[in-house]
């Protein structure tokens, strides 16, 4: 059973905001109208108009087939892939650039796109653009590569409001071909589902440091560590099951292993908790109004990581509730991060979040000052945009302590347990003076008379090895195979 990427059948040509935006106008000034015109002939306020022109707006359909026939074209002359005029084309690019991290990393005004402003100054601020963008990029080591595909696998993921219904789908094959009627998958069902695919299980204390688990396709075994500790012992199992679902080759890049990677978690977290028994189970939590991480944790006997993952993944699609969730080090450090609401996490200027320090009055850094850590932690935080609810947890790894976080916009908190919390602090992030600077009679006295040691993270400087997309040592792995598979001849 082999399935291509989840990406696949994606439409790369959909039009984006700000091109259907000048479209419109185009149109409407080729007609005569003005921006009240237009507003009165769909039921709109002008400013609504003009908000929509600027591209500031992602219309639906019915909008905009309003729209279409106001303007007296069809939808789909609307949004033809015609090339727009020159004009138009550097307002578009530019508006995109003056919207990007880059720019905003910089801390500059937007310009205002005028009339007055010429075709040739447009094309210098862009190129600029482009030289900084260059500039960035070849200063960007290996970590650095990683992080820009991460950029652009999230923002896919938000696209899709994080959900994939083919692994969906693929995963409720697996359950029914074992029997699996809803509810914890036991271990025991986990090694019925990896006989089901024709694989023996083998625990082996020689498990190679730079693998989780090893499938031997040859000998149809999957070899897996005798003790696995701080993880669900299903999860590596699992994970390796997906991968041979998957039909996954070896990565080429890390876009490959971060897409791979995010498809196999995704579909061993939709084994371990079943869309449709868990879409019912969290229906029946919203009409109760008490949704929580921690229930559906609970309900299927997952990490409370699995069970933040699958409440985004499931959350939108069939709850109708946008979400955000952070998965942050005890340091601050964003380690991962999702969001399809709105929420503004901290970026670098190519709009990476892995590896930003998060703003220390959110809930995810909040709840490290808490010493109940065994209780919900709830707060709603003000920020630039917008009131946002948050629910968050500490887990600990080998690496340290992270927070677990889930959050939404406020008025959709009325669905949440823990939505009474009295908990609520205001950031002004990314305003350097809300926390990241310190207040200034401090720095004065400590200006010049202390100077901290930096414990360096030497995995910010280290590459793959060579040959490696992954980092896996192969001699290593081939030498295991062929120790274990001797014991078969």
């Amino acid at each position: 059973m082999t399935m291509t990427s989840a990406r696949a059948g994606d439409d790369e040509d959909v039009l984006d905001s700000l091109t259907i935006g000048r479209r419109v106008r185009q149109l409407r000034l080729d007609a005569g109208m003005t921006v009240e015109g237009l507003g009165e002939a769909i039921g709109r306020a002008a400013s609504q108009i003009s908000v929509i022109e600027n591209g500031k707006r992602e219309l639906r359909l019915a909008e905009l087939q309003k729209l279409a026939r106001a303007l007296g074209t069809s939808l789909d002359a609307m949004l033809a892939p015609e090339p727009l005029s020159r004009r138009h084309e550097l307002e578009i690019a530019l508006e995109r650039a003056q919207r990007g991290p880059l720019f905003r990393s910089l801390g500059l005004e937007a310009l205002p796109i005028r009339k007055t402003l010429g075709d040739q100054a447009i094309e210098t601020i862009l190129r600029l653009h482009g030289e900084l963008e260059k500039l960035h990029e070849q200063r960007a080591a290996t970590p650095e590569e990683a992080r820009r595909a991460n950029t652009e696998l999230r923002a896919e993921q938000r696209k899709r409001d994080n959900h994939y219904p083919e692994l969906e789908e693929a995963a409720a094959k697996l359950l029914s071909a074992i029997g699996h009627r809803g509810g914890p998958l036991s271990q025991r069902a986990t090694s019925e589902l990896a006989a089901h695919l024709g694989f023996t299980l083998h625990y082996v204390g020689d498990l190679p440091v730079s693998t989780r688990s090893i499938t031997d396709h040859r000998n149809g075994r999957i070899y897996l560590p005798v003790r696995q500790t701080g993880t669900d012992p299903r999860s590596a199992l699992l994970q390796a099951l997906a991968a041979h679902v998957l039909g996954q080759p070896e990565p080429s890049d890390y876009g490959d292993l971060l897409r791979q990677r995010v498809e196999t978690n995704y579909l061993a977290g939709a084994l371990m908790v079943p869309e449709e028994s868990a879409v019912a189970y969290l229906s029946e939590l919203k009409a109760a109004r008490e949704l929580s991480v921690e229930d559906l944790r609970d309900h299927f006997a997952v990490s409370y990581e699995t069970a933040a993952h699958r409440f985004t993944n499931l959350a939108t699609k069939h709850l109708d509730i946008p979400v955000h969730f952070t998965k942050v080090h005890s340091s601050g450090v964003i380690s991962k991060a999702y969001e399809n609401d709105d929420v503004q996490f901290p970026t670098d200027p190519l709009g990476s979040v892995e590896g930003q320090r998060v703003c220390r009055w959110w809930s995810a850094r909040q709840v490290f000052e808490v010493e109940d850590r065994l209780s919900a932690y709830h707060q709603y935080t003000d920020k630039p945009v917008g009131t946002y609810w948050c629910t968050s947890a500490i887990v600990s790894a080998s690496n340290g302590d992270f927070s677990v976080s889930v959050g939404t916009r406020f008025n959709d908190a009325k669905w949440f347990r823990g939505r009474d919390t009295s908990r609520r602090l205001t950031s002004t992030c990314p305003d350097p003076a809300c926390c990241r600077e310190p207040a200034e009679d401090t720095a004065a006295y400590w200006q010049g008379r202390a100077w901290p040691s930096a414990r360096l993270n030497s995995s910010l400087l280290a590459a793959m090895p060579d040959g490696s997309t992954t980092g896996v040592d192969k001699v290593d792995v081939y030498e295991f195979l062929d120790r274990h598979s001797a014991t078969t001849l």
